[in-house]
């Protein structure tokens, strides 16, 4: 019976797999580091772009180092890379930038704890020394932050060099200086709500990303209908989501039988009249524009133009949303009682050419926050990485609105930060304090990445910077056009406080959590069952 007992049993269905201990964590760890090591190259000034390829019939080529639009789009099977790109899209989506650092950061860590473990040590020791680096390392960013909001001068320097910051390590390096007043420009129009729905970039290809402007107002890339007024003052608007075609008789399958060719034009009068109705109750509204998410067919069309009315069709979701946000109206479908309607209302409505388009230009619209960034730009790829690009810088400076403190870039804080937690290691007794070192080592990796990626000798770079660190010039950090180190404070290399402090946070319980791991149960792929009734 001994014997028997020794065998090894499977508790799981057939199919299903396991790996235990050493070979889970091994797993995690080379999943997570090849997800660092592949967005890498993209980090800092001078990071290297990548091209993905999307398969399939309408393959389309990207351009980026944006490191969530990277992982994005590649598909991964390993879980504990699945962690880091969900990371990165949380990232994304918090704060708008460090999408990359982030990333980075957790690798790094782990990459640290795979050398520490082979040691023998525990991965709990590993976490709590961990855990008290991060509050080390977060109480030392904190301090370091500085508040300009009560100077609106310098508050404004801070947002620009952010934005400068931000896009030196984007395609808009070249022209970092137009694009950043033009993100500052539409975000201090925000006024402080940090809605970015209330600015709309419209991609335009031609001319060159120098071209590209801010316009105070609100741009819709539609036509205006057929023998309709072009310009408009004073408007009124109803903004719609209705079915604007002939009301086709909507029953499954039925059948209308007629005896003649009259009673069929009879059915088209019905129609027609039920249409005609339908566009009297609109204009009892009060209007002069009438926007429509949906198609509007040319007899309806053809009333509203006999109506004086201007009806703008097939307004896509996002621009009707954005429409009834800026002009203060809300999107209707039923129209039986227009006193229950809240139009929405702007001064003038117009064509205006932006290379060979024509758009239509609403100004003086009820949310005065509104504007349209008009990007131009040779290709299409361009463009789109522009865009990129300006979000993120959009993101961050409305962020920095909100929580208005700033700290120093160029490995400046990452080189702060590693200072105060090496120091708290020298002073911690037990294996923790490895724990700690490893730590510091990970956030001195980023530093030396940006370094790796100029071209430059890091280990000399990273050596002086630590040195300087250490002689308490704490606004020191790397000068990546000479290729030395300079004074962030004078060379205006800001980023926001927000920012820095998720890259942290965000990087160390993303790194433990993945170095919890002793086990990885896959479920057994389902089975496929021949399909006996094809269609």
């Amino acid at each position: 019976m001994a014997s028997l007992s020794m065998a090894p049993v499977s508790i799981f269905r057939h199919g299903a797999d396991e790996e235990k201990a050493e070979t889970a964590r091994l797993s995690s760890f080379i999943g997570a580091i090849a997800i660092g090591d592949l967005v890498k190259s993209t980090l800092g000034p001078k990071g290297m772009d990548k091209i993905l390829l999307s398969g399939g019939k309408n393959s389309s080529v990207t351009v980026t180092n944006d490191g969530a639009t990277i992982l994005k789009a590649i598909g991964i099977d390993n879980p504990a890379a699945k962690v880091l790109v969900d990371m990165s899209k949380v990232q994304d989506d918090e704060v708008g930038d460090g999408t990359t650092s982030v990333t980075v950061l957790a690798a790094e860590l782990l990459r640290e704890a795979e050398l520490l473990i082979a040691k023998k040590i525990h991965p709990q020791t590993i976490i709590s020394g961990w855990r008290q680096a991060t509050q080390a390392a977060r109480d030392a960013l904190r301090e370091a932050a500085v508040d300009n909001s009560n100077d609106d001068a310098r508050f404004q320097e801070d947002l620009l060099n952010i934005a400068r910051t931000t896009l030196s390590s984007k395609l808009l390096t070249h022209h970092k200086d137009h694009f950043s007043h033009l993100a500052v420009k539409a975000v201090m129009r925000l006024k402080g709500s940090g809605n970015l729905e209330a600015i709309h970039v419209i991609k335009k290809l031609g001319g060159s990303l120098t071209d590209s402007y801010l316009d105070e107002g609100f741009l819709l890339d539609k036509k205006i209908g057929v023998n309709q007024p072009k310009r408009l003052e004073n408007v009124n608007i109803l903004i719609a989501n209705t079915g604007m075609d002939t009301d086709k008789i909507k029953i499954f399958g039925s059948r209308v039988r007629v005896d003649s060719m009259a009673k069929v034009a009879e059915i088209e009068l019905a129609e027609k009249e039920k249409m005609k109705e339908k566009v009297d109750r609109i204009l009892k509204h009060g209007i002069n524009c009438f926007i429509n998410r949906q198609l509007i067919y040319n007899y309806p069309e053809q009333l509203f133009a006999q109506a004086g009315v201007m009806a703008i069709e097939h307004a896509d979701f996002a621009g009707v949303e954005r429409l009834a946000l800026v002009t203060g109206g809300e999107i209707t479908s039923t129209f039986d009682h227009p006193e229950l309607v809240k139009l929405g209302h702007c001064k003038l409505i117009e064509e205006v050419m932006i290379g060979e388009d024509l758009l239509i230009h609403f100004s003086g619209v009820d949310m005065g926050e509104a504007c349209t960034i008009v990007l131009r730009g040779a290709t299409q790829q361009i463009v789109d990485e522009a865009e990129r690009s300006l979000h993120d810088a959009l993101c961050v400076l409305a962020q920095t609105v909100k929580e208005p403190r700033t700290v120093y870039g160029g490995g400046c804080s990452e080189m702060l930060m590693a200072k105060v937690v090496t120091d708290l290691a020298n002073k911690t007794p037990g294996k923790e304090a490895v724990a700690m070192e490893s730590f510091a080592k990970a956030l001195r990796m980023l530093p030396t990445i940006i370094a790796d990626n100029a071209g430059y000798d890091s280990a000399d770079l990273v050596a002086q910077l630590r040195a300087a660190h250490q002689e308490n010039k704490t606004t020191s950090g790397l000068n990546m056009s000479e290729g030395t180190v300079g004074d962030m404070a004078e060379m205006g290399i800001t980023e926001s406080f927000q920012v820095k402090r998720q890259v942290l946070l965000s990087a160390s319980e993303a790194a433990e959590m993945i170095l919890r791991v002793d086990d990885i149960i896959k479920a057994a792929p389902r089975k496929r069952v021949p399909d006996h009734h094809p269609c």
